[in-house]
């Protein structure tokens, strides 16, 4: 009995041990599964993130979008290149040398040590710096990399450096007066640096229409004209009629942009778009043109240039007058101021004032530079200002006025807006019509006329067909107009049966050899012959045999149908 009770005891007690054992099994059993359904989750999450971030990228997209415009902002000054792409400006990473003096242990030491890894340092200067009471103090903007490493194996305590960029214009002086430059913090200060500064600062690169090639070779025909005939300077371009892309634009004398001091003085002055200048004969283009083109005249009539022109205290007279009577193409060919004059009264004040700011020479130039002038015009527009500004005188206007009014003469007549940035390829501005296709048609014929019968023969280049005008004005300084110095020009086209390039000129107070006269016609002209004989095969024009003759008829000059000269001045005394 007792045996059967102990029995039943150890029973319910076995029984009792492997319910307590299994529920002790089950609740382990179950922390482990949520356990490893924790990790296997998170595992999952981690997994799923490396894709998401190594596979679909979205993560890093999302965060590089959105630091991608600040470092966009401070990642540099962005470059300037030509339309070829070849760099005009650029930025380098440099390092600064600055101090903070209450850190300074031995400011005595610390200067004598500076001025001897960096000798262009004033050792006075520094030293009081270092003593300064400030926590900031610049001692040396723009390191070498020698130099960098050099102070910093001084280890002076208190010295520092601050990275940042420096502009560095690689062809110098080239293009000195398109560029401009930029102060020691990195913003333009003159220039195309200046005008696009927060362009180029916020890392946007810019193109130019400018050809660097042409570029050079302009400057360098401007230095030999200039050592060649004495002159105080010079200032030149070449114009693309068809885009109104600027190729070449050059001033002299220029300065260095990487060495901004170099730019005092006469050196940053921009003559081509800064400097107004009355032009002188190479007005009588305009005069021609919209005398032609509002019927005023025909290329058959003419005037009588046998005597001066007196109006009260002023006498208008010709350089080398003919003494004769002068038909309209005479007029230009042979530069008759007196002529001109007479030419310019029958259009009358009111037509030749709108045709002068159609053609862009009453306004400043909306080209984008911030170193651009406006014109100088009358008060008053009498008679007097009417017959002088006919040959170029009591106007002044810009070289690059000047350019741009010629390219509308020759290119059909449309007045294009002129640029310094590179059009897309095939792009051809839309503009205003400023003359009939017949006028300038009519005036290239008399422009090529100039080249090869007139006051332009030193314009000539073998194998192309080169138009244009001459132009010589005394020197207004004063209210008064000065003998002894002149500004002499030449504006020409080419090639003048579909004219593409408008090449200008002008020399500042050139001086004459062997006792003749530094006119445009004698040193400007040949400064254009040169350049068209060197510019031409880089810009895809051939030359062609046999253009460069002055002798016997030529086609251009067949719509002229210059009657014999009896004939005509019988024709235009009656007349």
């Amino acid at each position: 009995m007792s045996r059967s009770i102990h029995a039943a005891a150890w029973q319910r007690h076995r029984v009792h041990l492997e319910g307590t054992r299994k529920q002790a099994l089950e609740t382990g059993r179950n922390r482990l599964l949520v356990t490893g359904v924790v990790f296997a989750l998170a595992f999952l999450a981690i997994a799923g993130r490396l894709v998401d971030l190594t596979l679909l990228g979205r993560g890093a997209e999302s965060r590089l979008a959105a630091v991608a415009p600040a470092r966009a902002a401070t990642s540099g000054r962005a470059d300037i290149t030509d339309r070829n792409g070849v760099i005009l400006a650029t930025s380098l990473p440099t390092v600064s040398l600055y101090a903070d003096p209450t850190e300074v242990l031995d400011a005595e030491e610390a200067a004598d040590k500076l001025v001897g890894v960096l000798p262009g340092l004033d050792r006075s200067e520094v030293l009081a710096k270092l003593t300064s009471r400030g926590r900031f103090v610049w001692l040396r903007r723009i390191l070498t990399p020698t130099q960098h490493y050099a102070v910093n194996r001084l280890g002076i305590p208190g010295l520092a450096f601050q990275r940042g960029e420096h502009r560095v214009y690689p062809h110098g002086r080239t293009a000195a007066h398109l560029l401009g430059f930029t102060d020691v913090d990195g913003r333009g200060i003159a220039g195309l640096e200046r005008r696009f500064d927060e362009t180029l600062r916020r890392g946007r690169p810019l193109r130019l229409s400018v050809d660097l090639r042409l570029q050079a070779m302009l400057r360098e025909e401007l230095s030999a004209a200039v050592v060649g005939s004495k002159a105080l300077g010079a200032a030149g371009l070449v114009l693309d009629v068809k885009t109104g892309e600027i190729l070449a634009l050059a001033s002299l004398p220029d300065f260095d942009p990487n060495r901004p001091a170099t730019a005092g003085g006469g050196a940053g002055f921009n003559r081509v778009t800064k400097g107004v200048y009355e032009m002188g004969s190479t007005f009588k283009l305009f005069t021609t043109a919209m005398a032609l083109d509002s019927g005023t005249v025909t290329l058959s009539d003419g005037y009588d240039a046998s005597k001066p022109i007196r109006v009260a205290r002023f006498t208008i007279t010709d350089f080398h007058g003919r003494n004769r009577w002068l038909s309209v193409p005479e007029i230009l060919v042979y530069s008759s101021n007196i002529g001109a004059a007479k030419m310019a009264l029958d259009v009358g004040a009111r037509v030749q004032r709108s045709y002068l700011g159609n053609f862009g020479l009453l306004s400043r130039s909306a080209i984008e530079l911030p170193e651009v002038a406006a014109p100088l015009t009358p008060a008053r527009w009498r008679d007097i200002n009417t017959m002088t500004i006919g040959y170029g005188h009591g106007i002044a206007v810009t070289p690059l006025q000047m350019a741009e009014a010629v390219a509308t003469v020759v290119n059909g007549g449309i007045a294009r807006p002129t640029t310094l940035l590179r059009r897309p390829d095939g792009v051809q501005p839309g503009g205003r019509r400023v003359l009939s296709v017949a006028t300038s048609r009519q005036m290239r014929a008399l422009m090529r006329l100039v080249v090869l019968r007139g006051t332009g023969r030193r314009a000539q280049a073998p194998g192309y067909r080169v138009g244009g005008k001459t132009g010589t004005a005394d020197k207004l300084e004063g209210g008064r107009y000065r003998r002894d110095a002149s500004i002499s020009s030449f504006v020409g086209a080419f090639p003048m049966n579909a004219p593409r390039y408008v090449v200008l000129v002008l020399l500042d107070e050139p001086k004459g050899t062997d006792g003749k006269a530094a006119t445009g016609g004698r040193v400007a002209a040949p400064v254009v012959a040169r350049m068209v004989r060197r510019m031409a095969p880089l810009v895809g024009f051939a030359p062609v045999p046999g253009e460069e003759t002055s002798k016997g008829p030529h086609p251009l000059l067949a719509s002229l149908n210059p009657p014999p000269a009896k004939v005509r001045e019988q024709s235009l005394a009656a007349h």
